[in-house]
């Protein structure tokens, strides 16, 4: 009986390996990675995107938004535009913005309020609380939308944007 030889057995091996995972990573890239960024290139509102990162479960793309930006329609846009190249994963968009020093304090202000109202379910009060805690602010505007997965806050002054989307889903919200 002839004895296998250990090197060629393991350089066979290693060009398997090379091959293989080198071929899976240029399919994710070529197939599903680029296709899915240049989807979210495409949408109106949307300065910069970053390469999509995905897992099993999610897909997560960092965006930079032009300041009168509609996250909602953002978020609905990338998701029937590219569902097909992320299939059953769930979109997560880390949206990138420079608060200012007011919109940080205002969302700080009615987080309470806001998270009472998720967890209550009370999403329409939501608003109220928002524009309540507005008017201590000077130059702030708010605006608040809702889908059937997410809740949109649109946080303004003068010169910065703060976007916050909330998930519906109550154990989400530990993630804040």
């Amino acid at each position: 009986m002839m004895k296998p030889r250990v090197i060629p057995v393991l350089i066979t091996a290693a060009i398997s390996a090379c091959l293989l995972f080198g071929g899976w990573a240029i399919y994710n890239q070529v197939a599903i990675a680029a296709p899915l960024e240049k989807v979210t290139q495409e949408v109106d509102g949307v300065v910069s995107s970053s390469k999509p990162v995905m897992n099993d479960e999610r897909v997560t793309i960092e965006l930079v938004l032009e300041p009168d930006a509609n996250v909602r329609n953002i978020y609905a846009a990338i998701e029937e535009n590219g569902k097909e190249l992320f299939g059953a994963r769930e979109l997560e968009l880390n949206i990138r913005s420079e608060s200012s020093k007011q919109l940080e304090e205002l969302w700080s202000a009615s987080l309470f309020l806001v998270a009472e109202a998720m967890e209550t379910k009370t999403y329409s009060s939501i608003p109220a609380a928002m524009n309540e805690a507005a008017k201590a602010y000077e130059d702030v505007t708010v605006s608040a939308e809702m889908d059937e997965t997410n809740v949109y806050i649109t946080l303004k002054d003068s010169k910065t944007v703060k976007y916050v989307v909330l998930p519906r889903i109550p154990a989400k919200l530990e993630v804040w």
